[in-house]
């Protein structure tokens, strides 16, 4: 659990929304990207169903951008492919890139 989204979190570990703050939503996106399956290919659908599994707030466009600006995931030109990467960085590491 990350501390600074207890409050983002419903009983399931889910994301209740993406928080305003910078930094938390850095959070936020790469504990979205920690619960995906590394060197795994997805579709679009299928990406979007499991961002779904682990929001609440229905925006996977949204966050599937956040994921790839952020280098979390690699994307196909034409989207028809997503991968998270193989190996993700720590968050503290993460948010030290970012901020």
């Amino acid at each position: 659990m990350i501390p600074e989204l207890r409050a983002f979190l419903d009983e399931k570990g889910r994301l209740t929304s993406l928080p305003s703050k910078y930094k938390k939503q850095l959070a936020a996106v790469w504990y979205l990207a920690d619960r995906l399956e590394p060197g795994r290919d997805y579709t679009q659908d299928e990406l979007g169903d499991a961002l779904d599994a682990w929001h609440t707030f229905h925006d996977p466009a949204a966050l599937r951008r956040y994921l790839t600006d952020l280098g979390l995931m690699t994307r196909e030109r034409d989207g028809s492919r997503y991968r998270r990467a193989d190996t993700l960085p720590s968050l503290a590491e993460f948010l030290g890139r970012n901020i």
